[in-house]
């Protein structure tokens, strides 16, 4: 709604592409390292309310298009802790693709936003994990050590992020210098991990 997930999205974008012979590819609903942000689904009145900017001019992407990506970063929103309902519903319509496990073994990330300190970016990563395990992918999480990395650990500046995946605080204009590398570092870690999946399957 305000442009978060894009932004964040970007920043592991660079992280993806800084892997000799991997491509991120940027897409509303998905990448080729897939990051989704799924089209709206609030009436226009309702987001003129709300004060919600114009929307990206990113390409939107079916969702039987996802099997010709080797992996996947998924970014949403929280809503009240969960992922939000217009991620849900892209997900729903992955049904064919589950039946037929063409996903499967496939890594995929998470990378999510929220309004407040409290907005449950660890909760809605493990809410995202669910449909995950039903396509029968691989969930990649980012890890700890990032916390010990980076000045993540200075408790003087709100930021986003957590172990599951690089996050931000979604009604800021700009990601901060830890946000930013945490997604940049989260993308290029992934990047190499898809990498060594897709090596190890040839």
């Amino acid at each position: 709604m305000y442009g978060g997930i894009e932004r964040i999205a970007k920043n592991v974008e660079d992280g993806v592409n800084s892997v000799e012979g991997v491509e991120a590819k940027l897409w509303q609903a998905c990448v080729f390292l897939s990051f989704l942000d799924v089209p709206e689904t609030l009436p226009t009145e309702e987001l003129v309310r709300l004060g919600a900017p114009s929307k990206s001019s990113v390409p939107i992407i079916h969702p039987n298009d996802l099997s010709e990506a080797d992996g996947f970063i998924f970014g949403f929103p929280t809503r009240f802790g969960m992922m939000a309902a217009q991620f849900k519903a892209f997900l729903d319509a992955t049904e064919y693709l589950c039946k037929t496990q063409q996903l499967a073994g496939k890594p995929a990330g998470i990378i999510t936003s929220s309004t407040s300190q409290g907005g449950g970016q660890e909760i809605a990563v493990l809410t995202g994990i669910t449909p995950l395990v039903h396509h029968g992918m691989i969930f990649v999480p980012f890890g700890i050590g990032f916390t010990y990395n980076r000045d993540f650990g200075n408790m003087e500046e709100v930021k986003g992020g957590t172990p599951y995946g690089a996050a931000i605080y979604a009604t800021r204009e700009e990601l901060t210098l830890v946000e930013s590398m945490h997604a940049n570092d989260h993308g290029h870690y992934f990047a190499h991990v898809t990498k060594q999946l897709k090596e190890a399957s040839v």
